[in-house]
């Protein structure tokens, strides 16, 4: 180390590696992805075979094709040249594809070819490490030896204007003295410095950087920092890891841009871990060796690049088998949907957990990263309607991240499990039910043979709890676990044992459980039902047979249950939800929305049964004798509820009168009512007996319109009963969503009532979604209140619908 007394020339060549292109901000919301063109020589960096030694010298790089960047004017003017191809001069910001569909297998620097636009970002040939220090305690420290102890053989620039030369490499003054392309600049300085050093980046040329820095200053001016970083960013097309993170390590690659230097567990797996948290992010790469990524990203405030643009770049590797999520907020919905969807295609799992549930995680949120959590009923039916699988704590994603990642398929069916404890039994079945797990209802032939193993006194059932007098009980375990996983009705199987390292006749256990598992082609577990005993000897050996090892009963039986509905997720059917109107009769009520002036009633009532949905039929009246007229029209008794404009919430100021019967009740609630509220009301036949429920429309801010189905009455406001789902869908869903309400026991009839026509109202939910589908953008508030369901169906007896004001 010398201090700085003059300037020394870098030693060290750009890999010219790859010039992301984008014509959208990375931070604006887009399904979008850009291409870029990989260049390079035909010695690609094989994914088996990186170099571990130092990185090499200009002089050994000199038959790599460069990417030559002109830095003499903006950004958004830059051009690259591709040498050897005869490929044209192309703007920097001018290529747009859709999203990435080619499989990324590993960075290459061979022939061109179109790749991943975050290709810059997550897999650099160059890296400048801003901050650098010699100080052995510093990140500026940690951070560059992580780079170079991972094995990356790009060009490494060192810049610091304190010193000459860092741990025998040489140091520069600052971006611009690299005189070369540089892929990715590594931004490890204090907010002080940050956006003077980032400018320098921009005006450089350098497509992509990771900022490890909070962007919170003291006396701020406005716009704050962040938000001046995000703006220049979306004009410049920048591509940013951070800021407020740790940084990411591209398993795979070798390379490792990360504020402390880890790369945690080194093996190379098929997990893709973001993480919005530092220290989550941190924690889980350090696992004790269940899970193993091939790209781990530490996201922090994704000024310009997303979850959802990671997600998508993960998607393009052909190692990836699982995605990990932890996240305060989705940035853009329109990208995370696309990318879910995608991923649900391409058969791999995304577990997530969302942390900001309630109001004082939701506010340390904000003040965390600035994120907007938003509402986590609204998350919950977004994750469903994409497959997501959401859980709630670390121990729960780490398992269904195993049971994700494990090589076998989960076949039709429920759990099959074998304890040696009788109390071990019955605490697995309360965990089994509580996370949802179904039981497989095992075949006689299946409990026959159990039943020939076991000893006396022991059921031959599902689970099985296979603890006698402990005579022979190797055998007795290992053949009752091949009986029960070759059940047909099996869709794979949880092994209950607090094994440990040393235990050595446990490992008879794993022998003959890889046995079934071969022999049967479906998943298992080795489940503690004791957490925290779990030993390295056991895991390393079922890792190597595909068997995970879960530690705590609660965390597989999630697991199980998550991956048991992502398998039916893929299963099912395609969505199809009922037939629109026509087109005519949806441009007719878009323009009546569009007026922005609150529809009454009757005519709510008429737009929902555009829509197919059950209404009764309506009268307006302004005068006692039309009153009188109308219900008598009506043959039975009615209700009378005022249709004053303004009045949305009738019953709250006495304007509905049930069950009038007879010419001089209807004309005495007339009279009444238009002497207090006004003159116009609504008549109606009185709606049958039945069970009220309530459909409604919400319009969440992160991802548009919802539908809501609840119970009716005080059940949806004390007890809360009710749930969002995306729209449109059809009538299975609609189902599943009524069947899921705690209300739902009602609808089959209590203390005599006849059972309601369950499939009618599912029918009704279905044509409510595909209203709010169609017309959920120009709704502000929608409610079908109530929903009156009993034995000949359903019919919405009052509907309130506010149009949106919005442009």
């Amino acid at each position: 180390m010398t201090s700085r007394s003059r300037q020394v020339a870098p030693s060290r060549g750009s890999a010219g590696r790859v010039i992301s292109t984008s014509t959208q901000s990375p931070a604006a919301p887009n399904t979008m992805r850009a291409a870029t063109i990989v260049t390079g020589s035909s010695s690609a960096r094989a994914t088996s075979a990186r170099k571990k030694d130092a990185p090499q010298t200009m002089e050994s790089r000199t038959n790599r094709t460069q990417a030559v960047v002109s830095r003499a004017g903006a950004r958004a003017d830059m051009v690259r040249t591709i040498a050897g191809c005869g490929c044209p001069v192309i703007p920097l910001l001018a290529l747009v594809a859709p999203a990435a569909s080619v499989r990324l297998s590993s960075c290459p620097t061979g022939s061109p070819m179109v790749q991943h636009r975050l290709q810059p970002l997550l897999c650099p040939g160059s890296i400048a490490v801003v901050g650098a220090s010699p100080k052995q305690s510093s990140f500026g420290w940690m951070s560059y030896r992580g780079i170079v102890d991972s094995g990356f053989d790009g060009a490494l620039h060192l810049i610091n204007p304190r010193y000459d030369s860092i741990d025998g490499r040489p140091c520069l003054p600052n971006l611009a003295a690299i005189g070369k392309p540089v892929d990715h600049a590594m931004l490890n300085v204090a907010n002080a410095r940050l956006e003077a050093v980032f400018d320098d980046a921009i005006a450089a040329g350098i497509p992509a950087v990771t900022i490890f820095a909070s962007g919170y200053l003291e006396g701020d001016t406005d716009p704050p920092l962040v938000e001046r970083l995000r703006r220049k960013a979306r004009e410049t097309g920048l591509l940013i890891c951070g800021g407020n993170g740790s940084g990411f390590v591209n398993y795979a690659e070798g390379t490792l841009v990360n504020l402390a230097g880890n790369r945690g567990n080194p093996e190379v797996g098929n997990i893709t871990l973001i993480s919005q948290s530092g220290s989550i992010y941190g924690g889980l790469i350090q696992n004790d060796g269940r899970l193993n990524f091939n790209l781990t990203v530490s996201s922090g405030q994704e000024i310009s690049t997303t979850v959802a643009d990671y997600m998508d770049y993960a998607l393009a590797l052909d190692s990836t088998r699982a995605i990990a999520l932890f996240i305060e907020t989705i940035r853009d919905p329109e990208g995370f949907a696309a990318a879910a969807d995608q991923a649900m295609a391409q058969g791999v799992p995304i577990v997530v957990i969302k942390a900001a549930r309630t109001e004082e995680s939701v506010k340390m949120a904000m003040s965390h990263s600035g994120a907007l959590a938003g509402d986590d009923d609204a998350y919950n039916a977004f994750f469903e309607h994409h497959g997501v699988l959401r859980v709630y704590d670390l121990p729960e994603m780490t398992a269904t991240l195993q049971l994700a990642t494990q090589p076998r398929t989960m076949a039709p069916g429920g759990l099959v499990a074998i304890t040696d404890s009788g109390g071990e039994r019955e605490h697995l079945a309360d965990q089994a039910s509580d996370a949802g797990v179904t039981f497989a209802e095992i075949t006689p032939e299946t409990s026959a043979r159990l039943a020939e193993r076991l000893e006396y006194g022991l059921d031959p059932v599902n689970p099985l709890d296979a603890w006698g007098t402990g005579h022979d009980y190797q055998g007795i375990f290992i053949d009752c676990w091949h009986a029960l996983m070759a059940d047909p009705n099996a869709a794979g199987g949880a092994w209950i044992a607090d094994m440990r390292d040393g235990e050595q006749f446990r490992f008879i256990f794993v022998e003959g459980a890889h046995a079934t598992a071969k022999a049967t082609g479906k998943p298992m577990a080795f489940v503690n039902c004791v957490p925290g005993g779990i030993g390295h000897e056991t895991v390393a050996l079922l890792n190597d047979y595909g068997i995970p090892f879960i530690d705590g009963m609660g965390a597989a039986m999630t697991a199980f249950a998550r991956m048991m509905a992502w398998r039916d997720k893929r299963a099912a059917r395609a969505m199809a939800p009922p037939d629109a109107p026509a087109q005519s009769v949806i441009e007719r009520w878009r323009e009546r929305l569009a007026t922005g002036m609150a529809l009454d009633e009757a005519e709510g009532l008429a737009l929902a049964a555009d829509f197919g949905i059950e209404t009764p039929a309506t009268a307006i009246v302004e005068t006692a004798e039309e009153a009188v007229a109308a219900a008598e029209a009506c043959a039975g008794p009615v209700v009378l509820k005022t249709a004053m404009p303004g009045i949305q919430h009738k019953s709250d100021v006495g304007g509905v009168a049930v069950r009038l019967d007879g010419v001089e009740a209807v004309r005495a609630a007339y009279d009444d009512m238009a002497a207090r509220l006004g003159a116009r009301c609504l008549v109606a036949p009185m709606a049958p007996c039945g069970v009220e429920m309530v459909f409604g429309l919400v319009r969440d801010a992160q991802f548009g319109p919802l539908v809501l189905v609840g119970s009716g009455g005080i059940l949806v406001e004390v007890l809360k009963d009710s749930l969002l789902a995306v729209p449109p869908f059809d009538e299975a869903h609609a189902l599943s969503l009524i069947d899921r309400l705690k209300g739902r026991a009602l609808l089959d009839g209590v203390r005599g009532e006849a059972s309601a026509d369950v499939p009618a109202l599912a029918t009704m939910l279905a044509r409510f979604s595909v209203l709010a589908a169609e017309l959920g953008d120009s709704i502000a508030e929608l409610d079908l209140n109530p929903v009156i369901t009993g034995p000949d169906g359903a019919v919405a007896v009052d509907a309130l619908v506010v149009p949106s004001t919005e442009a």
